[in-house]
């Protein structure tokens, strides 16, 4: 077996083609000083052995990457996945490249975080609920950087582009009430401003209505949380007509409950849920749910981290998407 070929090297391109180093060099940089003629004969060299050229080390020339680093909540969630969908794009269209951190995965405190900056990322962007723990706040502080479907780093100055979610939750309970519930519950979605806003802004509601004690159930972001969560509502001795859950993934863990507990969904009970995710347009699920433009809210913190760079003394603001609501067969008048 033939033994692999060294990769070539700017030493054995500036061989073949009779010039320096550093003339090479100044071909991959673009730069305006090399002669026709001698870049032509750089340019045939490489392409006779093949040589390609090391990101690394031009962007270490040219001080920047065009990569932008992510660190997100949970890619469980399709919701996640549509936001970094819309940034991706956005940010191609601009001429950058993505990689991408799990941060649920990074049980090494902070390597993940630390491993995207070694890269020598030109932003970051931190996208999802997640606790702003010192290495996030250092990693921000060392990179440009945008917040992104979440409201968890207040003070930081940190440009933030999110969902309107109390005007979500509003439009959600605008469509229950219509519709004629008043034992409404609201699974919760856990710790963070986002989970926050919701679940303040649904007690709001109600309390305006002149319901001043709602019904807030303890949940989370998962299936299993809205599939338990589900279960203890229904199992009250006043189960309610109608929940909002969380999310969409919660919601379905809902409509898992009231199935096990022989109910018909909406003529027993009406589910919304939260995001609008591909899950929620599947034939057998087709949940009601608040529409919060995830790729719109991707796009948005692209262009945020754009702008950011080109202009890092401006301060950051906070940017809200407006929601929707899309109804579909999960929600009716009670019985």
């Amino acid at each position: 077996m033939d033994s692999p070929r060294a990769e070539p090297t700017i030493r054995t391109v500036a061989a073949r083609a009779g010039v320096s180093k550093s003339l090479v060099s100044l071909v991959l940089q673009g730069s305006p000083k090399v002669s026709p003629a001698r870049r032509a004969a750089v340019e045939a060299a490489m392409a006779d052995l093949g040589y390609q050229p090391s990101l690394v080390a031009q962007s270490l020339s040219a001080r920047r990457t065009g990569v932008f680093g992510v660190v997100m909540n949970d890619l469980r969630n399709p919701w996640f996945v549509d936001c970094l969908e819309g940034f991706a794009s956005a940010a191609g269209e601009a001429g950058y490249r993505t990689v991408l951190a799990d941060e649920r995965l990074d049980d090494a405190g902070g390597g993940l975080v630390e491993s995207i900056l070694r890269l020598h990322v030109d932003g970051l962007v931190l996208m999802g609920t997640m606790t702003p723990s010192p290495t996030l706040r250092d990693a921000a502080r060392r990179r440009p950087t945008v917040v992104a479907a979440s409201r968890d780093f207040p003070g930081t100055g940190l440009d933030v582009v999110a969902n309107d979610d109390a005007k979500g939750t509003r439009l959600a309970l605008d469509h229950l009430w219509g519709l004629g519930h008043r034992r409404i519950a609201h699974i919760d979605g856990g710790p963070g401003a986002i989970p926050a806003i919701r679940r303040d802004t649904f007690r709001a509601y109600l309390a305006e209505r002149g319901i001043t004690d709602p019904v807030v159930e303890a949940g989370g972001t998962t299936e299993g949380d809205g599939y338990v969560a589900g279960l203890h509502l229904l199992a009250s001795g006043c189960p309610p007509t109608a929940v909002f859950a969380f999310n969409d993934v919660v919601a379905t863990g809902v409509l898992a409950a009231a199935r096990e507990r022989g109910l018909a969904v909406p003529e027993d009970l009406s589910v919304v849920g939260y995001d609008n995710t591909s899950l929620a347009a599947m034939r057998l699920v087709q949940l009601t749910s608040v529409d919060n433009a995830s790729t719109v809210v991707g796009a948005a913190a692209a262009q945020a981290l754009i702008t950011r760079l080109e202009n890092p003394d401006t301060e950051g603001g906070l940017t809200l998407i407006e929601p929707n609501l899309v109804i579909r067969e999960t929600t009716g008048p009670p019985r």
